[in-house]
């Protein structure tokens, strides 16, 4: 066996990888640019896990993020669902393709679970298994047993390869209980690897046993969220790397085989790295500009003097949902409809809200300045 692992043949004539156990050994060469880089990347994730307290609105820009890494996180997996289509559904809309906007709902409802399970379960495969049946409820493939760890082979190619000529082939179904077994023991063995090191083999590992016949991507991108925020590095959950990946598609699956074929965990580690910094840095980037708009539309709202506490207040939960119409400001905040409708009108003439439906009825508005800046660089 190599350092990551080695192919077995099979008996149906196709080899199938079986992963090295971690750490790997020799032990990961933290010298030179890696441990440059961890440095950097470490004093950018507590600029960003900072930045989490003292947001003035950090439950809001965190739920806003969530959607983003969401979406971008689907998009991978070749879902055409956008921001406006995600919003439009939260109001009750049914968007043509609901099925890639219940796809990205469903991440939502899996990150958001995985977190909140985390205050009183431990990392397991039982939680893995928990975040997976939620991820595919209800959507493409959840006829592939959601929740329930792979009992046939599977494979990774372009469309139409077959075990033989595929890109890469994950460990056969015999193999996996050793091998998930032995990940979820280094879980929670006394590590002596830096957090961010650990988070970038735990991930690597992971996709490279695929346990699972779908999902395994998303997952996979999830897993490195709960990491960080299990091992208490991020209480906040702002750190999502679904967009570096996106950007860098296929370097990212290069230097995964890269790591399988040679042993070269350092080279993945250190673009997992540089995928940390340059995260976190746009992510502050983002919250500072974020904080630039709402203060200057709040004071927008005193030069035209229409700064009562309902008007401040829709304000505020544009920066949740910013797409919205009259009878949801109505209801959220418990206001009439002739009141809600004013509001909304102040803000459409003051350029804050713009209506979007060209409809008479059940107009919709939205934030377009906060769209455009959650947009920026992201490619949703």
């Amino acid at each position: 066996m190599s350092r990551s692992g080695t192919y077995i043949s099979q008996a149906s004539d196709y080899q199938a990888f079986i992963p090295a156990p971690l750490p790997p050994a020799p032990p990961i060469a933290l010298e030179g640019e890696l441990q440059t880089l961890l440095s950097r990347a470490d004093m950018a994730l507590a600029r960003l896990d900072g930045l989490g307290h003292v947001l003035p609105n950090a439950n809001l820009f965190i739920a806003m993020y969530v959607k983003k890494e969401a979406l971008l996180s689907s998009q991978i997996e070749g879902t055409q669902a956008s921001l406006e289509n995600l919003f439009a559904a939260e109001l009750g809309d049914t968007p043509e393709n609901i099925n890639d906007v219940e796809e990205v709902v469903n991440y939502i409802k899996a990150l958001n679970y995985g977190l909140e399970r985390l205050r009183e379960f431990p990392m397991s495969l039982r939680l893995i298994r928990e975040i997976h049946e939620l991820l595919l409820a209800g959507v493409r493939g959840g006829n592939k047993t959601p929740g329930e760890f792979r009992k046939s082979q599977n494979w990774i190619g372009p469309a139409g390869s077959t075990l033989k000529n595929a890109t890469f082939v994950p460990p056969p179904p015999h193999e996996l209980g050793k091998t998930l077994g032995e990940l979820e023991l280094y879980l929670h063995r006394p590590q002596t690897l830096p957090v961010l090191i650990n988070c970038a083999l735990i991930h690597y590992q992971f996709e490279t046993i695929h346990p699972f016949l779908d999902g395994n991507g998303r997952l996979g991108r999830l897993l490195i969220t709960f990491y960080l925020h299990w091992q208490r590095v991020m209480e906040k959950p702002l750190l999502y790397l679904s967009y570096y990946f996106k950007k860098n598609r296929q370097e990212y699956y290069d230097r995964l085989s890269l790591a399988r074929e040679s042993g070269d965990y350092e080279q993945w580690i250190k673009f997992f790295l540089q995928g940390v910094l340059t995260t976190a840095d746009a992510a502050v980037a983002m919250a500072k500009n974020i904080l630039e708009l709402q203060n200057k539309h709040r004071d927008l709202l005193w030069q035209k003097k229409i700064s009562s506490p309902h008007a401040v207040g829709v304000l505020e939960r544009l920066f949740y949902t910013p797409y919205v119409s009259v009878n949801e400001v109505a209801g959220h905040f418990s206001m009439s409809y002739p009141t809600a409708a004013k509001i909304v009108g102040q803000l459409e003439t003051i350029g804050i809200l713009k209506e979007v439906s060209g409809k008479q009825r059940g107009k919709r508005y939205q934030y377009s300045a906060y769209l455009q800046l959650l947009s920026e660089g992201s490619g949703i």
